[in-house]
């Protein structure tokens, strides 16, 4: 297969001192003749900005749809993940930093097209397309033209982003997801700058961008690190936002830290503070908080938002009891499940099965 690897772009202009301004995301990267920007794979090329990766992966795996995490997204199906290179963050805990943090394109060893990419899906039975691994919003053409390929399959396709994009590309490329995992960092400025080099009021307003516009399923997910983000004050004031701006019905995940990158010298995240973290969550009114990367059945599982009944269990990735009525109600007081599901559960299961 010969895939055309790079591509014209749409969202650049002209500026002055003969540059021109990559207005994907809010990094706003001012080029010369042959440079790049800050994700490494959008460049300046015969005066215009072009994606160098596109129809390139690192790699192709099944796996569960709660491991993006997706929660209350047709539960228990299997979803075909796949990223590329670069990243418009510079997170110093990411954790596929060999993929995201990458300036080399030899890590790119997978060629696929948009439709190579369905048919692999289809022909494993994947209900879905994640675009992940590093952040989709820097290969947003790829992504949509795959996820134009995948609906034409019935497919539906997943963001797991930072939300790090600016208002045109937001929209351009969020019309063609059907869900997403908006990773939300922390709730201050000063841990975006200092930790992410980004910055915060961008990821809120993709947040309001995607409950108050569009038609996207979408949860957030947090990654608790210790003496970082994870202090009471904080987490109130994060779960209070999410109410009182995107509502009570957004899942969240608070997830654990395990040592990575640049960040080696912090502690796994104990599960006790992933507990309180949902404690603090459901005491601001939030109806779906989870906890994830540690054993907890109590917060990996799905419950009533009106009675707290038992919806559907999960141990890790593995689902248990599933007591969701077929029009997705509780059976209990038959209060309906914000999300989207089939009839009863799907059998995928725990595996993450890497594919050619």
């Amino acid at each position: 297969m010969n895939i055309q690897s790079t591509i014209p772009t749409k969202f650049w202009h002209a500026i002055d001192d003969n540059r021109i301004q990559c207005d994907v995301c809010p990094r706003e990267c001012k080029l010369r003749e042959g440079q790049s920007g800050m994700c490494f794979v959008r460049a300046r090329h015969n005066d215009q900005v072009v994606l160098t990766t596109y129809g390139r992966s690192s790699g192709f795996c099944i796996d569960p749809i709660e491991k993006k995490p997706l929660n209350q997204f047709y539960p228990g199906s299997a979803i075909l993940s796949f990223g590329t290179a670069g990243c418009n963050l510079a997170c110093k805990f990411c954790q596929n930093w060999s993929m995201s943090k990458s300036k080399e394109k030899d890590i790119l060893a997978s060629e696929a097209s948009p439709e190579a990419i369905t048919q692999m899906a289809l022909r494993h039975q994947c209900k879905s397309i994640a675009y992940t691994y590093n952040d989709p919003v820097i290969f947003l053409e790829y992504a949509i033209d795959t996820a134009q390929a995948a609906h034409a399959n019935n497919i539906y396709s997943v963001a797991v982003t930072a939300g790090y994009i600016q208002n045109d590309a937001q929209q351009a490329f969020f019309q063609h997801m059907d869900a997403a995992n908006v990773d939300l960092k922390a709730f201050t400025e000063k841990f975006y700058w200092k930790v992410t080099g980004g910055h915060l009021q961008p990821v809120l307003e993709t947040l309001k961008y995607l409950k108050h516009e569009t038609n996207v399923w979408f949860e957030i997910t947090t990654l608790l690190i210790p003496g970082e983000n994870d202090s009471e004050e904080e987490l109130n004031n994060m779960t209070q936002w999410i109410a009182e701006n995107l509502g009570f019905d957004v899942p969240i995940h608070f997830t654990a830290f395990h040592p990575d990158w640049k960040m080696q010298n912090k502690p796994r995240t104990s599960i006790l503070t992933l507990q309180k973290a949902r404690q603090i969550a459901k005491l601001n009114g939030l109806n779906f908080v989870y906890t994830g990367n540690v054993q907890d059945t109590e917060g990996g599982s799905t419950y009533c938002s009106n009675c707290g009944h038992l919806l559907i269990e999960r141990m890790g990735y593995t689902l248990g009891r599933w007591q969701l009525t077929n029009i997705n109600q509780c059976p209990n007081c038959h209060t309906t499940c914000a999300g989207h599901f089939n009839h009863q559960a799907e059998n995928w299961g725990a595996r993450r099965l890497p594919i050619k």
